[in-house]
């Protein structure tokens, strides 16, 4: 690409420094690269207009992209309107594992292509994940708190509240795609025993670190820990409420890295303040952040992180190597690596 202009709109996460830095290591001098700052995380995301978990607003949208034919972001909004009024605007790509943040019919319509980011975080989502397992089943987080409050938690001694080891566990994973193959392995790896289950996966998905179950209730049955790695769908919405939480072992652990919708939040506190489970690690929630209110912080057994198992400084490297990599393939006439709307290219 050796003339026209570039937008890459950052922020403090996958910043316009990174998706610049990117960019020149693709494109070399020749193109104008305009850089944006959004305020995300300091200023939550948020919907803007009809797109979702968006940073900035529409009209610095359509001011940054006068004259831009290709942006680069993470996170912001591009609705039907912000593409109305950038007419020389043809490509998109959003440094994430899906373009929520784009209105697609609207940038079909307007014949600009949109291509993401898929796998970006898979490597950091599944550490996160086998982490939160440790830290639940290990009572590690429970006994920090405990210490941090100037109390020695000696009560983890005692059998019936010391935690289990994943060696010789099984553990039920809830979605298998690129994360919940990855924990597979890892866990596989801690000499514990895997099963998965998911439905759209195909049968050649499954290595020999993972028994592949069928049935979902047959996974709950036979699982110590039970992680979530599915994609929130209409059908996958509560996919885990009372009536499969009853399915679990007394004393197991129920772990939720992927998305709040996935799990009935009510039926897990009941579960936990039951003493059904023996405890519970989540990093995502129905609403983000969680009220003030809210039942989750007064439960016991509980451990919560705030959504940040997709988060690590190589993660915004890598989504940026991403973007500026699609780029570079629209500029030479190259096919792309990841579209969402490849309807555009068939016109």
């Amino acid at each position: 690409m050796t003339s026209g202009r570039v937008l890459a709109a950052g922020d403090e996460f996958v910043s316009s420094e990174l998706l610049e830095r990117a960019l020149r290591d693709q494109l070399g001098d020749g193109p104008e690269i305009r850089t944006l700052d959004l305020p995300w995380p300091t200023t939550p995301w948020s919907e803007v207009a009809e797109v979702v978990e968006a940073a900035g607003d529409e009209d610095t949208m359509i001011a940054a992209l006068d004259g831009v034919q290709a942006a680069v972001t993470h996170l912001a909004p591009f609705t039907a309107r912000v593409f109305a009024h950038a007419p020389d605007l043809r490509l998109v790509v959003v440094s994430r594992g899906g373009p929520v943040n784009v209105n697609l019919r609207a940038a079909t319509d307007a014949g600009v292509l949109v291509c993401y980011a898929p796998g970006r975080n898979a490597n950091a989502a599944a550490e996160f994940a086998v982490g939160l397992i440790l830290a639940t089943c290990r009572n590690i987080a429970t006994g920090h708190t405990e210490l941090a409050g100037r109390h020695w938690p000696g009560h983890y001694f005692r059998y019936e509240s010391a935690g289990f080891e994943l060696r010789d566990s099984t553990v039920g994973l809830v979605g298998y795609g690129a994360i919940g193959a990855l924990v597979g392995r890892l866990l596989a790896a801690f000499g514990a025993r895997v099963l998965a289950y998911d439905p759209k996966a195909a049968p050649e998905a499954f290595g020999p670190e993972a028994e592949q179950v069928d049935d979902l209730g047959e996974l709950l049955a036979r699982s110590r820990v039970v992680s979530l790695h599915a994609r929130l769908t209409p059908e996958t919405r509560n996919l885990i409420a009372a009536a499969e939480i009853a399915q679990m072992p007394s004393g197991s652990v129920l772990i939720n890295t992927a998305r709040g919708g996935l799990l009935d939040y009510e039926a897990l506190c009941d579960a936990l303040d039951e003493g059904r489970l023996a405890g519970a690690g989540i990093d995502v929630f129905p609403e983000e952040p969680p009220p003030p209110g809210s039942r989750l912080f007064s439960t016991r057994r509980l451990v919560m992180a705030p959504h940040i198992a997709g988060c690590s400084r190589e993660v915004a490297q890598r989504a940026a190597r991403i973007c500026a990599d699609e780029v570079a393939r629209w500029a030479e006439g190259r096919p792309p690596a990841s579209p969402a709307n490849p309807d555009v290219l068939r016109t």
